[in-house]
């Protein structure tokens, strides 16, 4: 972790700065909330969650940290926002996965675009991790809602395999439930985490045929 992150900071300020704070330009609630999210997110990315705290985030905006405090209660809502945007993204992405395709390639483009987005979010910011950890140790609202929305898009992609005569499941939420907790081994991103990319992609097309295969011929109470 990078410890000395905010002896650096400190150290830019020269003494024709002492008293004085630059003036912003005047932004709405919302703007400014971004802008608190954009700054927190790059310097958590960078210097790591643990290395960077509120003083730091509302230096770089030159603010108070009353400010950001007024906005965000604490760090880890700080996180819990930034993780739910992230996964808001993600969901509208899959949203526009080929509709025309069948339900069992639709299900398989869910699986492998949800595992290669925690393998690249690891690879090009080591930091993402350590977030990652944050939002499952300070059990966050933004698992809840990943789920939640991970879980209506496969409750979609059944139906939609339902209607093509593809897919025999009369409890649709119940499968799609069910779905979701097998493919965690591929998408949630702690487990994307600690295995190779090839093996997760290999993986992935296991589970995700052994998902099609009960779809299809699911079993009898």
């Amino acid at each position: 972790m990078d410890h000395g992150y905010r002896a650096r900071v400190g150290s830019c300020s020269g003494p024709e700065l002492k008293g004085s704070v630059a003036r912003r330009p005047r932004r709405s609630a919302e703007e400014t909330r971004e802008e608190i999210l954009n700054t927190a997110e790059r310097l958590f990315r960078t210097h790591g969650y643990a290395s960077v705290a509120i003083a730091d985030i509302a230096a770089e905006l030159s603010m108070s940290p009353a400010n950001v405090f007024k906005h965000f209660r604490t760090k880890t809502s700080l996180v819990d926002a930034i993780a739910t945007r992230a996964i808001e993204e993600t969901v509208a992405s899959l949203r526009v996965l080929s509709r025309d395709c069948p339900a069992p390639e639709r299900l398989s483009a869910l699986a492998h675009h949800l595992m290669q987005e925690h393998v690249s979010g690891r690879l090009d910011a080591p930091f993402v991790f350590e977030m990652i950890l944050v939002t499952i140790t300070e059990e966050l609202d933004c698992g809840d809602r990943f789920r939640k929305m991970v879980v209506e898009t496969i409750t979609d992609i059944i139906e939609a395999g339902v209607r093509e005569g593809v897919y025999k499941v009369a409890d649709v939420p119940r499968f799609a439930n069910a779905a979701f907790d097998a493919l965690a081994c591929v998408i949630h991103p702690v487990m994307t985490g600690l295995e190779n990319a090839d093996i997760m992609a290999t993986r992935c097309n296991d589970v995700v045929t052994l998902i099609d295969a009960a779809l299809r011929l699911p079993l009898v109470k």
